[in-house]
């Protein structure tokens, strides 16, 4: 496989058509068409960009009881979601082969009667690279989102380096991030919500950690792209901001390449020059000679875990 020595990444800020599958779906669409029209190799979109990010509703959940309202919007949160494989990843893949881009996309995914926030990983020719299911639900977000389990912990080999995905919260998962660096990780993907000032200095620290170009997408959604009736806690002015951003790109020396940015939708880029990993690996290499392992070791389960297995006559298959 030929590689590329710089590669140019997108990192797009933008939010969901809540409820809305099909009309998000082409929001997409318009957004890598911008990314690959200005060079980009690589575009990243934020945590559950497809199926959305239900900010501020609490699904009529309290401790010991729920509502018929609540279920109701569980309803309509599930058929927003998307099967994997399906139509919307045909969708997303053909928008891949247009762009001629490498896509990371944050999804809602379908399965059985379960949802999962995953991370869904196209290569230019619109083949399914990785998906990967975040492990843990931060939360409230475990009333509606599955636990996913090891087997997804996919680092792809693509001509621009090796691209791996941590969503949100999972990035305070030190086994996890050691897992990826493991495998060899080049460009650390980092789709999120996560709107605070703490989020920048994280993923310095990971591109530090991990000697890796790192690249985190976050949603800037404002309550006018959620329906009339969405029973947010933060009120019912259109023009209130949801989720904030705060997208950034970082250099394996933690230099800052695109700073996060708080007042919109944007597709910003940078240059990653790739030789800079190998600069960076010169004092420090965390799976390799600053890694003692003498002393600590990883075991990982990569497993499918199934639900439920049931043998025997008639025995309905487990979702995967």
């Amino acid at each position: 496989m030929s590689s590329k020595p710089v590669v140019t990444a997108a990192v797009v800020q933008a939010g969901s058509i809540l409820f809305d599958t099909a009309r998000t779906l082409d929001k997409l669409s318009d957004l890598a068409s911008d990314a690959a029209a200005r060079g980009a190799d690589l575009a990243v979109f934020p945590e559950a960009f497809v199926g959305g990010y239900p900010k501020g509703l609490n699904f009529g959940a309290t401790v010991g009881s729920r509502t018929p309202a609540g279920r109701d919007d569980f309803l309509r949160y599930y058929v927003s979601a998307i099967d994997v494989p399906g139509p919307a990843t045909e969708a997303i893949a053909a928008v891949a082969r247009a762009g001629k881009l490498h896509l990371v996309v944050g999804v809602i995914e379908r399965s059985g009667g379960t949802l999962y926030c995953s991370a869904l990983t196209f290569g230019p020719d619109g083949a399914l690279l990785a998906r990967r299911r975040k492990l843990m639900p931060t939360a409230s977000e475990r009333l509606v989102w599955g636990f996913g389990d090891g087997s997804t912990l996919d680092v792809a080999s693509t001509p621009l380096g090796r691209i791996g995905t941590a969503i949100c919260w999972e990035n305070y998962m030190p086994l996890l991030r050691t897992t990826l660096y493991a495998k060899g990780v080049e460009i650390y993907c980092a789709p999120t919500v996560d709107d605070r000032a703490t989020w920048l200095p994280t993923m310095q620290t990971i591109a530090l950690e991990g000697r890796c170009f790192v690249v985190s997408s976050s949603q800037y959604l404002v309550r006018k792209d959620c329906p009339a009736e969405y029973g947010a806690v933060q009120g019912d002015d259109p023009a209130t901001v949801l989720i904030r951003g705060g997208s950034c790109i970082v250099g394996p020396l933690g230099n800052v390449l695109v700073e996060p940015d708080f007042e919109g939708e944007s597709v910003r880029l940078a240059e990653l020059d790739r030789a800079d990993i190998v600069r960076g690996k010169f004092d420090f290499d965390v799976v390799g000679h600053y890694a003692r392992p003498d002393i600590f070791s990883l075991s990982v389960n990569e497993r499918p875990l199934e639900p439920v297995t049931v043998t025997g006559s008639g025995a309905r298959e487990a979702h995967p």
